[in-house]
């Protein structure tokens, strides 16, 4: 294989979401009708790739899924949306779905804490040059409410004594909030109101247009790239589904560009 430089490179999970919708969740032992079922990819990796590379990135994707059909429609999925698939692999010992997380300290590194674990190692802050997380993640690693942008200020500056080299906080219709480190102020970026269908993956979205803006333009600060990113997941919660309603560069004004 010759030797390739990408834009982005995501170390990943790849999931089969298998979605039903119904009126309504069902009681413990109760069977409903649903009126909808359907598969879709998913899993916050792969979702922070898929939408990185709508963007125009150059993207690859770090993974492993199984030797079975999801896995190969998978590997499709990636190439149809222009992912380089040289570093998926495909197993026999697992079913798609499993997958390891290795954090690469030799390139600008976002690493997005979730599912969130209290006691997450230290050295996962030390290496992150953007640590991005929503307001639930963000309070279970600092232990502090974050219900609005004043709480989350102060998670972010709890979160940056630990060694990250900036954070950022999403807090869905409020936008985020972005810290940097030996900047005093933190800055809250908010976002146009927008009427949501469906937030599943909202975060991912935010996350794949993050590094997509900071390998197309590192010089850009951060709080714009942030303030576009959330102009992207704007998008994306207006349609149902995860990676379906991501957007391509051709659904967005050209001014994020």
């Amino acid at each position: 294989m010759t030797e390739e430089a990408f834009d982005v490179m995501v170390v990943g999970s790849c999931m089969t979401d298998l979605v039903s919708q119904a009126p309504r969740l069902p009681k413990a032992g109760e069977t409903i009708h649903g009126h909808k079922f359907f598969i879709g990819f998913g899993g916050k990796g792969a979702n922070q790739c898929i939408q990185a590379a709508r963007l125009g990135a150059k993207t690859a994707m770090v993974c492993k899924v199984g030797k079975d059909f999801f896995g190969d429609n998978y590997i499709r999925n990636f190439k149809d949306n222009g992912v380089h698939t040289d570093f998926v692999g495909q197993t026999s010992d697992a079913a798609t779905g499993a997958a390891s997380i290795i954090v690469n300290n030799a390139v600008k590194t976002i690493f997005n804490p979730a599912p969130a674990i209290p006691d997450l190692d230290p050295d996962f802050y030390r290496v992150s040059d953007v640590f991005c997380c929503n307001e639930s993640e963000a309070e279970l690693l600092t232990g502090s409410s974050v219900a609005n942008v004043e709480e989350a200020c102060r998670a972010g500056q709890e979160l940056l004594k630990r060694g990250c080299g900036s954070v950022i906080i999403t807090l869905g219709p409020q936008g985020c909030v972005v810290l940097k480190a030996r900047e005093s102020s933190p800055k809250h970026v908010p976002t146009a109101a927008v009427t949501a269908v469906d937030t599943t993956g909202a975060g991912d979205s935010f996350i794949g247009a993050l590094a997509f803006y900071m390998a197309r333009d590192p010089t850009m600060p951060l709080e714009e790239m942030a303030r576009r990113a959330n102009e992207v997941a704007g998008v994306s919660v207006q349609a149902v589904g995860t990676q379906v309603s991501y957007p391509f560069k051709r659904d967005l004004p050209a001014e994020l560009f």
